[in-house]
C-alpha cells in the first residue's frame, strides 16, 4: 500500500462564518429566532449581510472544522468542499490553506455564491445563526479527487451535505475510492434532523460503506428508531468497525466488535458555546486513530479537543490542541 500523504481528508460544506455582535433589538427587528440555526435563501443572506455591524469572517463548516482541529493537533489534513469565485470563497480558501490543510477543490465560476453562516452574538453570549448553503450544496461527484482520497488514511464524510442527490453521489464515489485504495471511511451523522430526513439512506450508507461512525445520543437513537441509548448501542455494535457516540456532559461510549469503553467528558470551568463540540471530538478521535492510539485514548483525545472548543465562543480551537493534549496527558 502507498504511504498516505494525509491522515484525514474531509468532504463537507465549505461555509464562511461571519460573526458580529448584535443586541436583542436587532434580533427582534429582523425577525430572527434567537439562539437557533435557520437555513435561509440567497436574498435573505444578502439583506442580513448588509445590515450586520463590523464582522469577523473565517472559514467554517462541520467537516472543515474537524480538519482544522486535526491540524491544530499536528495532523496532516485535506478538505474537499465547494465555494464560488467570490470574496467569501477567497476567504475560505485562504483560511483553510493557512492552517496547512490541502484544499484543491475548483471554485465554481458561476451559480450560487459561497455559503455563509451569519452569526449574531448577543451580550448574553447566545448565538443566532442564519445559514445560506450556497455553492457548498452544489458539490458533486466531479469534485471528488480519487487520487486525493487514496492519499489519505481516512475519508471523513459530513452528514449535513447529504440533502442533495449529487452530494450523495459524491459521498458514494469518495467511499468507494477510499476502500479501493485500502483506506478507512468515517461518517458523522451531523444532526438528528438529518437522520430523520435520510434515515434509510444513512442506514444503507453505514452498512455498505462506513467503517467509523460518529454520532451523538439523539442521532444514534434516531438512526435505529429505538427508545434508549443502550438499545442503540446493541444495534450499532457490529454494524461498522468502530462507533464513537457522544453524550454531552455524560461523556462518550466508544465501541468496536470486541471493545466497549465508557469515557468521561473532559472537565471545563464553564460551557460557553457548544457549537462545534462534535466536530472537535471527531478531530481528536481521528488524530488518535490515524496515529495508532487505542480506542480509549482516541476517545480521550476527542474529549480534550471538545472541551477546549466549548470553553469559548467559536467552533474552532483558540489554543494549540497539540500543546493542550501534551499538558493534559503529562
Amino acid at each position: 500500500m502507498v504511504v498516505p500523504q494525509h491522515d484525514v481528508i474531509g468532504v463537507g460544506n465549505a461555509i464562511v462564518d461571519v460573526l458580529a455582535h448584535a443586541d436583542d433589538a436587532f434580533i427582534a427587528d429582523n425577525g430572527l429566532n434567537k439562539g437557533t440555526m435557520t437555513l435561509i435563501d440567497a436574498e435573505a443572506a444578502e439583506t442580513l449581510y448588509t445590515r450586520m455591524g463590523p464582522a469577523i469572517e473565517m472559514s467554517g463548516g462541520s467537516a472543515a472544522n474537524t480538519i482544522a482541529g486535526l491540524a491544530s493537533l499536528g495532523g496532516r489534513g485535506a478538505f474537499i468542499g465547494k465555494v464560488r469565485e467570490d470574496q467569501l470563497g477567497d476567504i475560505f480558501r485562504h483560511d483553510i490553506r493557512s492552517l496547512g490543510i490541502a484544499y484543491e477543490t475548483v471554485a465554481a465560476p458561476d451559480g450560487p455564491s459561497t455559503g455563509r453562516c451569519l452569526i449574531f452574538v448577543t451580550p448574553d453570549a447566545h448565538r443566532t445563526m442564519q445559514t445560506f448553503l450556497g455553492a457548498s450544496a452544489e458539490l458533486g461527484p466531479e469534485d471528488i479527487d480519487e487520487d486525493a482520497i487514496a492519499a489519505a488514511q481516512v475519508t471523513y464524510l459530513e452528514g449535513y451535505l447529504w440533502d442533495r442527490p449529487r452530494a450523495k453521489q459524491a459521498f458514494v464515489k469518495a467511499a468507494k475510492a477510499a476502500h479501493a485504495a485500502g483506506r478507512i471511511v468515517a461518517l458523522s451523522l451531523s444532526d438528528p434532523f438529518c437522520v430523520d430526513r435520510h434515515r434509510g439512506d444513512f442506514f444503507d450508507l453505514v452498512e455498505a460503506h462506513v467503517d467509523v461512525l460518529f454520532a451523538n445520543e439523539d442521532e444514534i437513537v434516531s438512526l435505529y428508531q429505538v427508545h434508549s441509548f443502550d438499545a442503540a448501542i446493541q444495534r450499532v455494535k457490529g454494524h461498522c468497525q468502530v462507533a464513537a457516540l457522544t453524550r454531552s456532559e455524560k461523556g462518550a461510549v466508544v465501541l468496536s466488535k470486541d471493545e466497549v469503553h465508557v469515557l468521561d467528558a473532559e472537565p471545563v470551568d464553564a460551557v460557553v458555546d457548544s457549537t462545534g463540540a462534535g466536530d472537535a471530538y471527531a478531530a481528536g478521535f481521528l488524530f488518535g486513530f490515524t496515529h495508532g492510539r487505542s480506542l480509549a485514548m482516541c476517545g480521550r483525545l476527542g474529549a480534550i479537543a471538545a472541551g477546549e472548543v466549548i470553553s469559548h465562543v467559536g467552533a474552532r480551537p483558540e489554543v494549540s490542541l497539540a500543546e493542550l493534549v501534551k499538558l493534559k496527558l503529562e
